[in-house]
């Protein structure tokens, strides 16, 4: 082959590299997908832990942080019941674990709707479906409390672990947790 032939062939080069790579995305793709929420969760015992008093989480979307079976963890007051919540009169809880399921960095809860879509490029499709979100600042992992932990959006794959709650007075307490997937899951 001689150059006039090789340069007329030229773009050969670009458009070979683009299906390759866009093959190579669309395998990773199909291999990678996001993981649902198991049905009902399988709790761990562990020492049960007062966690915070009905009184401190008064509406939608209080929070309280606490550690948990050696884990940082946080309690939330949703305005919906979704697998492994505690229910109490009008009010649902849930509770998570904080550590991302992608490389252990800890989530927090994002209230903002536009930090979601400025920060963390996040915005749900479904605009009647805003609400706050927990985000991991280390890759911009997003975890919907409103379905149980689930990742569903960035690098994490796995589910948030639940916490199980239980009601003891005017108190609730931490009392299991999900057995934590393995870091990069």
């Amino acid at each position: 082959m001689n150059r006039r032939q090789l340069l007329e062939r030229w773009w050969l080069l670009p458009v070979g590299a683009t299906v390759a790579a866009f093959g190579y995305l669309g395998l990773y793709a199909a291999r990678v997908s996001r993981k649902s929420v198991p049905g009902t969760p399988a709790f761990q015992p562990a020492t049960a832990v007062k966690v915070a008093a009905l009184s401190q989480l008064a509406g939608e979307w209080a929070d309280r942080a606490f550690s948990y079976a050696g884990r940082p963890c946080i309690l939330l007051r949703i305005p919906a019941a979704t697998l492994g919540s505690l229910e109490i009169g009008e009010g649902h809880y849930a509770a998570f674990s904080r550590i991302c399921t992608h490389l252990g960095c800890t989530v927090n809860l994002v209230r903002d709707i536009e930090v979601l879509a400025f920060s963390f490029n996040y915005r749900d499709p479904d605009p009647k479906n805003q609400h706050p979100l927990l985000g991991c600042p280390c890759h911009y992992s997003v975890f919907d409390p409103l379905s149980s932990g689930e990742a569903v959006f960035g690098k994490a794959h796995l589910p948030l672990p639940r916490v199980r709650l239980e009601r003891r007075g005017d108190e609730l307490w931490a009392t299991g947790i999900e057995a934590a997937p393995p870091i990069g899951g």
